[in-house]
Formats: structure tokens, sequence, C-alpha cells
């Protein structure tokens, strides 16, 4: 599906509830499935990685041999893969769309390994597809190198109540989003396990065990859904009011409120609707410098709206975009290119801008690389460029399926195009292809 967007032609309002959060519900899932006694999850976010999750879990026997296929769900793919390894009797052969193939997982296989787990390659050495024959594992002292994922630190977390002998994780490098390992330890701990995270080394002991808690546990708003809509509250410097976001979250892209101070979006917590609500300042930094390594996943949102308000920036701590759902670095040189602005990638890790940009002289028609994130930090173009088109706009359904609904409630016109037109730019910016607003979705 390809989309052609237009902006609002009033000032833009907007009320949004934002989709679950994805990380808290993926997290609160596996733990609830190794709890004993505990009653099936109801209150988790409604997306293509939870989905593939939920259907797993609904499947595991641990007598059963059969293939999941998580299709792009990096997260799930992850959890799964230390999930299953402590299941005995489990015989799994755990699968992924094509781009999952070409995600690395040696450094969490490996560790499931020296633990006592039984996972062999069924296709090319140190990436899925796993084959994984499930045993009690026994735990242990294990050293890791945190730089790579933090999702392989919190599966192998989630796991350690069930190991014999508990786990002693000592980390080595730069810790990849911290937050998230925090997240996993405070969920952990709402099912009835302490830990130590003291200096590099977390400890969950041998004698901690699951408990279901006496209430459900509450999912929050997915703040990094949020960022699409703080984008848009910057480059319209429109009104948008948000109902479930959790100022005191356990989301790492909880930051994202901070970021945006910065760059003329203040956060009112206490909106008058009893939202919160998202505020326009003209007082934006003239220039940008951000280290991403706690929230890599608000990069996109971010470049695109510095680039949009000419801000020029350097940003640092995008060491992990590489293995994401495409090479988001190098998604996101290829689509600001086509808005006139070359990123330098040069140094490892970051991405940089100077201010400088040419003039374009063809619509821009947006790529998103099977990425959802891709797919939402460049709708908000369209504030500036009406007409712009997303190309294979249904890779929200990821993490946020009601997306383009909630753009097209704030006053966004969307049109769907069979086929995606060559298109150059009139004098009145509008495509000069025929292309009317369409009908809105």
């Amino acid at each position: 599906m390809n989309l052609r967007i237009f902006p609002p032609e009033d000032f833009l309002e907007a009320r949004v509830t934002l989709p679950l959060s994805k990380s808290m519900s993926a997290r609160a899932l596996i733990i609830n499935a190794l709890t004993p006694g505990s009653a099936p999850l109801g209150n988790v976010a409604s997306c293509d990685d939870t989905d593939a999750l939920v259907a797993a879990l609904q499947g595991d026997s641990r007598s059963m041999s059969r293939t999941v296929d998580v299709g792009a769900a990096g997260t799930t793919m992850r959890f799964l893969t230390a999930y299953y390894a402590c299941r005995p009797g489990c015989d799994i052969t755990l699968d992924g769309s094509s781009r999952m193939r070409q995600r690395p997982i040696k450094v969490l296989v490996d560790a499931l390994r020296a633990l006592g787990a039984d996972i062999t390659y069924a296709g090319e050495e140190g990436f899925p597809p796993l084959r994984i024959r499930g045993r009690e594992l026994r735990g242990g002292e294990l050293t890791l190198d945190a730089s790579v994922s933090s999702q392989y630190i919190s599966a192998l977390l989630m796991t350690a109540p069930v190991m014999t002998g508990g786990l002693k994780l000592t980390l080595t490098g730069e810790i990849a989003s911290r937050p998230y390992i925090l997240m996993t330890l405070r969920m952990m701990k709402d099912y009835g396990v302490d830990s130590e995270f003291y200096l590099n080394t977390i400890t969950v002991p041998a004698a901690a065990s699951y408990k279901a808690p006496a209430s459900p546990l509450r999912i929050e708003g997915d703040w990094s859904a949020a960022a699409a809509w703080y984008e848009i509250t910057a480059l319209s410097a429109g009104a948008v009011s948000i109902d479930n976001l959790a100022k005191d979250s356990c989301q790492g892209d909880r930051c994202l409120a901070d970021i945006y101070a910065r760059l003329g979006v203040d956060t009112d917590w206490e909106g008058e609707d009893g939202g919160t609500d998202l505020l326009a300042n003209p007082d934006a930094d003239a220039r940008a410098s951000i280290d991403f390594s706690d929230c890599p996943d608000l990069a996109q949102y971010v470049t695109v709206t510095c680039a949009m308000l000419g801000i020029p920036f350097s940003f640092t701590g995008l060491h992990t975009l590489a293995i994401k759902e495409t090479d988001r670095v190098a998604a996101l040189k290829n689509e600001m290119a086509k808005l006139g602005m070359i990123l330098d990638d040069s140094i490892p890790g970051t991405l940089r801008w100077d201010g400088s940009r040419v003039r374009i002289t063809e619509m821009p028609v947006f790529d998103t690389y099977a990425d959802h994130r891709m797919a939402m930090c460049l709708a908000p173009v369209a504030l500036y460029i009406p007409g712009i088109v997303i190309r294979d706009a249904e890779v929200v359904s990821k993490s946020y399926p009601g997306f383009w609904d909630d753009l097209a409630a704030a006053g966004f016109t969307l049109a769907e195009l069979p086929d995606t037109p060559e298109t150059t730019i009139d004098r009145d910016g509008r495509p000069n292809d025929g292309a009317g607003k369409g009908e809105e979705r």
C-alpha cells in the first residue's frame, strides 16, 4: 500500500490514545508464561510483534516438535530463543523473515549454551533459524558483551529464575539501552523476583522464583509510538493531547519528552482534559547533540525533526541501528537525500548534518525498508511538503496498526495509490501527476 499524504488545511489539533507498550507487553508475556499458575494476560499490545509472541506461547508444549515463525519480530526471536531453551521437552525450530535470517543472534546462543542450552543453527552459523531442544538450564556465572543488544540480556534475565543455579551476569563494554534492562528487572520484581544490579554485574539468586502478582499487571501506553506525535507537534506547532502516557514510566523512551524540550515541544503532564498535552515552544536549540545509546529507537524521528526544522545535529550511540528491521542509518541517509540533505555517517555509530541542503525538483517518494519506524518518522514531512508518498505504508502494523487512522483523525488527508507515480513539484507544491487528495481513510 502506497499513500500520498497532505497536511491538515487548518490548525492541527489531535487527541490520541497510543497503542500499549510493545516492550512491556513482550516481557510480561514471557515472565507470565514462566510463572506457575498464572492466568493468561489479556491487556497487552495488539500489533504484529506481540501477536507473533502470543501465538508462539499459545502453542507451547513441552513435548511438541514444530516450527515457530516469528516473521520480522526481533524482540520475539530473542526472547523465545531463551524461553524455549529452558522448557524441558520442547523441540522447536525458530525461524523468521528473510531479514530476520540476516540479524545476528550468536551472542545470545553462545551465552545460553554456556548455561546448559541445546541450540544448533539450522542455517547459516550465527543467524536464525535455530533448532532448540529445551532442557533445564543450570545457570551460574556468565560474562557477556553488553554493547550489541540489551534484548540478549533481558532474555537471559527473564529465564534466570527457572535456572537451577540462578544467574550472575557480568557485563562488558558499553551497555546498550540500559533502561530496557532496568525495565526487565522491574517487571521481574512485579512477579516476585528480586535481583541486584551493582556496577556492571546483575545477580538473580538461585532461590528466586516467579509468583503471580495479586493484581493484573498494567501495560502503559507506548512511549516509542509517541515519538511521531512529538515530531508532528514540533513541525506543525499544533496541539496534540495523548491520553495514556505515563510520566513515571519504566520505558527507556520516556526520555523523548526531555529530548523534544530542546526541539520546541514542551510536555504538560496535566492537560486540561486529563491527557498529556504537547505544546509547541519556539525556543528550540540552534544545534542538537544527542547520545542515543539508551534510546536508539528515537533516532529516526529526531533526525527528521531536526532536518525539517533546519537544526544541524551530531548524534552518537547509533551502533545498534544497523541490526534493526533494516540498517536504519543507511535508510535515513537514503531518504533524507531525497529532501536534499546529505547526512554523514563516516564515524561508526554516529550521524551528523551540517544544516546544508540543495533544492529538490521531485516530489519525495519515500521507501520504508520493511521498517515501521521509517514510515512513521517520514509521514510528518507532509507538513512541509504536501503530497509526499510513503511506499509500503502497511509496515506500521508491526507496532502501531492504527497510525494512519490516527493521522487522518488529526486532519491529514491520505490517498491510497495503486502504484507509485513519477512526480515533480509544481509551483504550488502539488505533484504534477494530476493526483488529487483522494479519499480520506
